[in-house]
């Protein structure tokens, strides 16, 4: 017997449909029904906004009660529409790597004097003060009184600050009489 294409999908078809037949007439049929599996950990998700740029990329957090499971692009945010940068997808590893607290995060503020090869532990009411001293006394020293500004001072700042950021940073550097100011957001 030749078969064709059309004659095989047919045969095929009729075949299938006995198996089925036969297995719900014999009261043996498989239940494709989804099963029940309790989570362990109640799992929820969020919407938020990167925290690094001033793009504003939507992303999705998956997370425990105690960490954060993931972090993707939101598909339904209309200026990234789902893609995430590699900053934006380590967003989660600023404070925790797998689940635990970042062990190389500083928490505390590190100095190395003039000229030192090691770094020491500071509080962060010294260093503050520290900074405030040497900005106040490179400003009295360098004021270019004719222009109102000062050419010894300059900011860079980095992509890891949020907008809020960036705008204080500026205010206070336009403040100060500080012109040369550089930031990746262009501010």
């Amino acid at each position: 017997m030749e078969l064709n294409r059309r004659d095989f999908l047919k045969l095929s078809g009729a075949g299938l449909g006995a198996v089925v037949g036969i297995g719900f007439l014999s009261g043996n049929a498989v239940s494709a029904a989804p099963r029940d599996f309790p989570l362990k950990k109640k799992v929820k998700e969020t919407t938020t906004v990167c925290c690094y740029c001033s793009v504003g990329c939507g992303a999705i957090v998956t997370s425990y009660e105690d960490g954060t499971i993931k972090i993707e692009g939101d598909p339904d945010h209309p200026i990234n529409e789902g893609a995430l940068c590699p900053k934006g997808q380590a967003m989660s590893q600023i404070h925790q790597v797998d689940g635990r607290i970042n062990p190389y995060r500083l928490t505390k503020p590190l100095y190395r004097a003039p000229h030192a090869t090691d770094w020491e532990e500071k509080t962060w009411d010294w260093m503050i003060e520290t900074i405030a001293r040497r900005v106040k006394d490179t400003r009295d020293k360098y004021w270019n009184a004719k222009a109102s500004r000062i050419d010894a001072i300059a900011s860079l700042g980095g992509g890891e600050l949020d907008n809020e950021e960036c705008y204080l940073l500026a205010k206070m550097n336009r403040a100060l009489g500080i012109v040369y100011l550089e930031h990746c957001a262009r501010l």
